[in-house]
């Protein structure tokens, strides 16, 4: 089994989320990976541990607006240029207005001069910050995302990016959800361009990963399917991941109710399989989140460390080469064990 990951990716130290106003402590935290990688080597002999390998932007352009990508590599500098963390005590880049067509009411917008007011240019909420090693660990998961794609389209049969900080609520041109840039997305994209003619990203995070099925909404070579907490049930993100989400047929959201347990978690995984299978897809990226953990704080779900292996085992009996991208998934002591089972439920364990 290999493993793809890069030590940059511990570079990103959030420090903290502002969520309903108030400055609490971060979840999306750099011992994530650690957690992940040790439990995965302790696992079996057959883990092949690789080096992601550094891309050049092409990909990622495809995915995202050139103007998100620019935003996220200069920002950091220009806020401590600006002297926000000296001078006002803020260590992280924090917007605090957003150009919403509520404010906008139509108007043409223009780029504002203040890097403060540029902060939410591309940010979607106040949770998500912006340190001096956002960028480095975030272009770093990218490229453990290409490099396992680049595995499964040389022929492996299954592929696992250790990807942190994750991506799949990173739109095209806009950032959120402690997500930057969409690892899932540019792994879908990356086997299209190896030549897979249609690809299923299979997202089984605790949460709907409205970036991606924003980014592939108007393609149809494209399917995402999603099982994930109900939205409308008072859960991130809030507005989208309903069940009467449709597109091109290539587009299915199985909104849970929270409470759920393995049953009806394996049941939605079971249907979203179902019309992978129909879609006709060459290969899946699985979206690999394990929030929905009855371990997990971050989602009301109640899944079980075999529900995790059985919903691998389900995906790999689609017979489709996969390439497992890291998603959610924060309590630490659990976080490598959840992993582990579903990645050998993917490799038919």
């Amino acid at each position: 089994m290999i493993v793809v990951w890069s030590s940059d990716t511990l570079r990103h130290v959030p420090e903290a989320e502002i969520w309903v106003g108030v400055r609490t402590p971060g979840t999306e935290v750099a011992e994530r990976v650690p957690a992940i990688r040790e439990a995965l080597l302790g696992a079996t002999s057959e883990v092949r541990l690789i080096e992601a390998m550094p891309y050049d932007d092409r990909v990622l352009r495809t995915v995202h607006d050139p103007g998100l990508i620019a935003h996220l590599r200069t920002v950091w500098e220009e806020w401590a240029a600006a002297g926000f963390p000296d001078d006002y005590g803020q260590d992280r880049v924090v917007p605090y207005v957003f150009p919403t067509e509520a404010m906008l009411g139509g108007l043409p917008a223009h780029r504002p001069a203040a890097v403060h007011g540029r902060a939410g240019l591309y940010a979607y909420d106040t949770m998500t910050l912006v340190g001096p090693g956002t960028w480095p660990a975030a272009r770093a998961s990218v490229d453990a995302a290409l490099t396992a794609a680049g595995s499964v389209a040389s022929g492996e049969r299954l592929a696992y990016a250790l990807c942190r900080p994750p991506g799949h609520h990173a739109t095209r041109a806009g950032y959120g959800g402690s997500c930057y840039l969409n690892n899932a997305a540019v792994a879908a994209q990356a086997l299209r361009d190896h030549g897979c003619g249609k690809v299923a990203v299979i997202d089984v995070d605790a949460h709907h990963g409205n970036g991606t099925q924003a980014i592939f909404w108007d393609r149809a070579d494209v399917f995402y399917g999603s099982v994930h907490v109900d939205p409308g049930a008072g859960w991130f993100p809030h507005y989208v991941g309903f069940a009467d989400e449709q597109r091109l047929g290539a587009t299915l959201n199985v909104p849970l109710a929270p409470g759920s347990a393995d049953d009806a978690w394996l049941a939605g995984v079971t249907q979203v399989c179902e019309a992978v299978s129909a879609f006709g897809a060459d290969a899946v990226v699985v979206s690999l989140g394990v929030d929905a953990a009855a371990t997990d704080p971050e989602s009301p779900l109640q899944v079980t460390m075999a529900g995790y292996r059985a919903t691998g085992a389900l995906i790999a009996a689609l017979g489709l080469p996969v390439v497992a991208v890291q998603e959610g998934g924060y309590h630490l002591p659990t976080l490598g064990p959840l992993v582990r089972e579903t990645l050998l439920g993917l490799r038919g364990r």
